[in-house]
């Protein structure tokens, strides 16, 4: 395809160009998703799947690869909308099951004809399966129309542990994995087409300015302990707003707001979250760093690392279907571990996050010190280093405790 594209004439020649770019990005979006598995299992048991996650982060594709044979809809242009509202009943009769509804936070009416089709044939499975991009008008009418009869995934952009191509300067989302030389352009499309609908789906924001304002101060501010006080004042707006501006934020997919683990091991504890970006792309990108240079520079280089961690960290348990059980640990004595992770049947990951290609035993003193006040869980201590794509084996680092790279980190939980 290079070849006829560089002989062709001018105009010829971009058109093959553009295709060319297209089935790069082809050829990522369908790169095989840790979900598909789990997704397949559910499809076995459950009359309905829903897919929810952040816009552009592959759900639609990785649905169609894993059910080609579902008839597809798109419930996004304005005309299909408007036969869904005039006659629901007659748009799922002209359907042939099983059928992907694609953005159904669009039409929530759907959920109560779906749920009769459902106790009309309970015995079928998979026959539905549906997305949505922000989660919580789905999840509002999933709550009331489809408790019990769906099973319920989010797919979050990729990890490491799916294509090696992630990277901490441009993040997962499958487009940019694709074409990294355009992250620039995705990312400020991306967040333009997500404060115009996104964000207005959710919350009626008359002032978009500010709530960008908003989100690039929130990205100076991945890995803090969440200060809504602190965070408003700049903005000139009063904490309630900014308090709904964060849940916006968090339900369609952009952040993770993580607690500090709820057991006292005699300890007095910090009470208030930490905040994180679900992409260190779009952080980075929020930040204006927009090279490796200037990310191995950047005074954010620890923070936007430890974002990667805890990134890692969800993705790897929501793809197997599990509570995301993330938490971080600090006293008012000053101990401090960035991660816990629940891993169930009283079991707990203690991981400290180093931006470092060099760990070293000094860097495992606070899990050490957790370790050794915890005495009903059984613990697995991890120092997590900025190993690169061919590195990262699992080492020993100190009695007890080992090192492994950020990449492989899935493979140690």
């Amino acid at each position: 395809m290079l070849e006829t594209a560089l002989s062709a004439p001018p105009p010829r020649r971009k058109v093959l160009s553009f295709l060319n770019w297209w089935f790069r990005i082809l050829n990522m979006r369908y790169h095989d998703r840790a979900l598909s598995t789990e997704i397949l299992k559910a499809a076995r048991h459950f009359p309905a799947l829903i897919v929810t996650g952040p816009r552009r982060s592959g759900k639609t594709t990785l649905l169609r690869k894993t059910f080609p044979q579902a008839t597809h809809v798109l419930l996004e242009d304005p005309d299909v909308v408007a036969r869904v509202r005039a006659d629901p009943r007659g748009f799922l009769d002209a359907i042939r099951t099983p059928a992907l509804l694609d953005e159904m936070q669009n039409t929530p009416e759907l959920f109560n004809y779906i749920r009769t089709r459902i106790d009309r044939t309970p015995e079928q499975r998979g026959q539905w399966i549906l997305t949505g991009s922000q989660e919580a008008p789905l999840m509002r009418g999933v709550t009331e129309s489809m408790a019990g009869r769906a099973a319920i995934y989010q797919l979050l952009p990729f990890s490491a542990a799916e294509t090696p191509k992630v990277s901490i300067l441009r993040g997962g989302f499958p487009e940019v994995v694709a074409m990294p030389s355009a992250a620039d352009v995705w990312f400020r499309s991306y967040v333009q087409t997500y404060l115009e609908r996104d964000v207005r789906a959710v919350s009626a924001i008359r002032d978009l300015s500010t709530f960008r304002r908003f989100t690039a101060l929130l990205a100076s501010r991945c890995g803090q302990i969440l200060n809504k006080t602190d965070l408003a004042a700049p903005l000139g707006v009063s904490v309630p707003t900014l308090t709904q501006w964060l849940s916006i934020l968090e339900i369609t997919g952009q952040i993770l707001i993580v607690p500090p683990f709820y057991e006292n091991f005699g300890k007095r504890l910090i009470k208030s979250p930490k905040l994180y970006f679900v992409d260190t792309g779009l952080a980075c990108h929020l930040l204006n760093i927009r090279d490796e240079e200037s990310l191995r520079g950047s005074p954010f280089l620890g923070a936007l690392f430890e974002c990667a961690v805890a990134s890692e960290i969800v993705k790897h348990r929501l793809c197997r279907g599990l509570d995301r059980a993330l938490y971080f640990f600090r006293d008012q004595q000053g101990l401090e571990v960035d991660f816990v992770v629940d891993l169930g049947n009283k079991r707990l990951a203690l991981i400290e996050p180093k931006a470092t290609r060099t760990p070293m035993p000094a860097m495992a003193k606070s899990l050490l010190s957790l370790a050794s006040v915890i005495g009903n869980h059984k613990t697995t201590p991890l120092v997590v280093h900025d190993a690169g794509p061919q590195e990262g084996s699992r080492m020993a680092l100190a009695p007890g405790i080992e090192a492994v790279g950020w990449r492989q980190l899935a493979g140690a939980l």
